[in-house]
């Protein structure tokens, strides 16, 4: 049950005791609590209510951000880890298209978390910038991994160097939907 309202994003006041902000997404996510409390015998209410004057609107915004900023710290770190995952791989020359794939999937997952933080923060937290730029540099590193896993990978090694400069933009048209190269 915490799982559930976990990834739903509810901000927990009490002990069973759980706000959501109005809107379509969070509907959803009530109901499928309700629906996961009813599975287990359980009962569920479910309340709209308003603030009763600006300073509690104030202060449940502001523990709404503190979740999320929370969880977009979480999301950083994460990027942060991959970042120092393929700074790791450049050190130990480790260029294969195996290691490229799991350094996909893990940038993939970072994408579909953001997309659901970035869905639940309905309130402007202040971190959310931060969660952006740090998903950006784990994609750049990405790219430059994967520059360096194809020119070691392609055939010609020749030409291979240890230092492999940053990737250049991709032309026009080219772009995968997270900014990356189309293979």
């Amino acid at each position: 049950m915490w799982r559930e309202v976990r990834r739903s994003g509810a901000l927990q006041l009490q002990q069973s005791v759980v706000a959501f902000p109005d809107g379509e997404p969070f509907a959803r996510a009530v109901a499928r609590i309700r629906a996961a409390v009813d599975e287990v015998g359980g009962s569920a209410l479910a309340l709209r209510a308003e603030p009763v004057d600006a300073a509690d609107d104030e202060r449940l915004r502001s523990a709404w951000n503190e979740a999320r900023a929370e969880e977009y710290g979480e999301l950083i770190s994460e990027c942060e880890k991959l970042v120092a995952e393929i700074e790791k791989e450049f050190k130990k020359q480790k260029f294969t298209l195996a290691e490229l794939d799991e350094e996909e999937a893990e940038l993939d997952k970072l994408g579909r978390w953001h997309e659901r933080i970035r869905a639940r923060d309905v309130c402007g937290c202040e971190r959310a910038g931060e969660a952006e730029d740090a998903l950006a540099r784990a994609g750049e590193a990405l790219a430059r991994y994967t520059v360096a896993v194809f020119d070691r990978t392609s055939g010609d090694q020749e030409g291979a160097t240890d230092a492999v400069p940053a990737a250049e933009p991709a032309p026009a048209g080219t772009e995968g939907p997270r900014g990356g190269r189309k293979r």
